[in-house]
């Protein structure tokens, strides 16, 4: 990576795809901004350039933020060329398309009885979500083969499996990973189970070691220890000790949710699901996904896209506000890795992260070549997957069909098949309804989304 230090601080330039973000980029911006071991430019490529503009207002502002640590240079630029060409750190997190298109994704498929809690991983709505992202991600991965090959490319963005597998179908040399805070969860409450069920002090985050396994969203975590303890049958203590689902009389549940799915998929397999209840439910036959009242009896939410639109609208407000205002920002942590993960990668501070990369033979019962969920070495410009061991035989067979349907997607979008790309559709734990009506509803999404599916006449 070409880069140059100055003293105890490392001076970076980072490629922000998608810089126009309501949130994604504010985030990432607080966090460069509070670490003092880094500094740079930051360049801002948007579709949107007037959004772009306004993050690099925003972001220049951070230079003045209470307690910050380092200063950071933001300018938009209007080609993926320039944003990206000559930069040691490539961050992807866009919309593919717009809430128009995610709102055909989440709810046309409830017309036939088919109800998706969030839409953009699995599912009918996942796959044409990806239909739209993968040819992007395409094109990202030629701009960073020609301009950036030696950069470092971190990945937000859904489907993220699908996504990063884009990347690497293109440009196998590239040094690529997807990043999800989700299973950050499952360490807040094993550190809970340490405090509540060991009735010892509450424990960093980092003094909790889990093993990974699995696809993102579709994560589980095989051992977990503390001092050298197993934590399964504490957790399992911990789930009988308290009523996860009284959020009115019980502080645990108000604090850290209900966790019904997850702690009944433990119960039943005797391994700790470890993305969240409404992710987990995408990727399973519908055992708790039936319908709105299914959902409510298992404590989690659906989505609504009209909810989000709102939110989109409340953000454009925020923007402006953020552009406007005249006392300095307050800085606060993401809760995202990335800019620990870049110092790890810079030779700073090794550490462990779960991460989405290929499989190299990390999930030994998984197949090579798919993108899988485990922990991986950073250290000085290397990522080097920990051996994760064989998921347990019954948890396999339910990942290794939504792996197969991912590289059948993946296969469909690159040689431009539709028809392959509905048996992927057809074969989604998801769609249990007639063939006609799946024929039906994928027909109508695609026409839903089309303006964004180029690779479909």
């Amino acid at each position: 990576m070409k880069r140059h230090d100055n003293g105890n601080v490392t001076e970076i330039s980072i490629a922000y795809i998608g810089g126009g973000s309501r949130g994604w980029a504010w985030g990432l911006m607080g966090d460069l901004a509070g670490e003092p071991k880094l500094n740079g430019t930051v360049r801002l490529y948007d579709i949107d350039f007037e959004a772009a503009q306004h993050n690099e207002i925003i972001g220049n502002k951070y230079a003045d933020a209470e307690n910050v640590k380092s200063i950071w240079k933001y300018k938009a630029v209007k080609t993926l060329e320039e944003a990206v060409t000559g930069a040691d750190f490539i961050v992807i997190s866009i919309l593919p398309g717009t809430f128009d298109e995610m709102e055909s994704d989440v709810h046309a498929p409830e017309k036939y009885g088919i109800y998706q809690p969030v839409g953009d991983s699995t599912g009918p709505g996942g796959q044409i979500r990806a239909y739209r992202a993968i040819p992007m991600f395409a094109e990202f991965a030629e701009a960073i083969k020609k301009y950036a090959p030696e950069a470092w490319v971190i990945n937000y963005t859904n489907p993220m499996t699908l996504c990063t597998r884009a990347m690497y179908e293109v440009f196998p040399g590239i040094k690529a990973f997807g990043c999800c805070h989700e299973v950050a969860g499952i360490k807040a409450l094993l550190c809970l189970a340490v405090t509540t069920v060991l009735d010892e002090d509450f424990p960093a985050e980092g003094d909790i070691e889990i093993n990974v396994q699995g696809i993102n969203h579709f994560t589980w975590v095989d051992k977990a220890s503390y001092k050298g303890r197993d934590l399964l049958p504490v957790y399992a203590e911990l789930i009988e000790k308290f009523d996860f689902t009284d959020k009115e009389n019980n502080w645990v549940a108000q604090k850290y949710g209900s966790h019904s799915v997850k702690f009944d998929l433990f119960k039943r397999y005797g391994v700790i699901a470890a993305a969240g209840d409404r992710h987990l439910v995408e990727f399973l036959p519908p055992w708790y996904l039936k319908n709105p009242d299914v959902a409510a009896r298992w404590n989690y939410r659906l989505t609504s896209v009209s909810g989000r639109k709102k939110g989109l609208i409340d953000r454009l407000e925020k923007s402006k506000a953020k552009m406007e205002q005249t006392e300095p920002y307050k800085l606060k942590f993401s809760g995202e890795q990335g800019v620990k993960q870049m110092k790890a990668l810079l030779g700073i501070e090794s550490a462990v992260f779960n991460v989405n990369i290929p499989n190299i033979g990390q999930l030994t019962n998984l197949p090579l070549g798919a993108v899988v969920e485990t922990n991986a070495y950073f250290s000085n410009n290397s990522v080097l997957p920990l051996q994760a061991g064989a998921m347990k035989w019954d948890i396999q067979i339910l990942v290794d069909r939504i792996i197969h349907n991912q590289e059948t997607i993946i296969k469909a979008v690159f040689t431009k098949d539709k028809e392959l790309g509905f048996n992927a559709f057809l074969n989604d734990p998801q769609m249990v309804i007639s063939y006609d009506d799946a024929r039906k509803l994928y027909e109508e999404m695609i026409d839903n989304t089309k303006k964004f599916i180029p690779w479909i006449d």
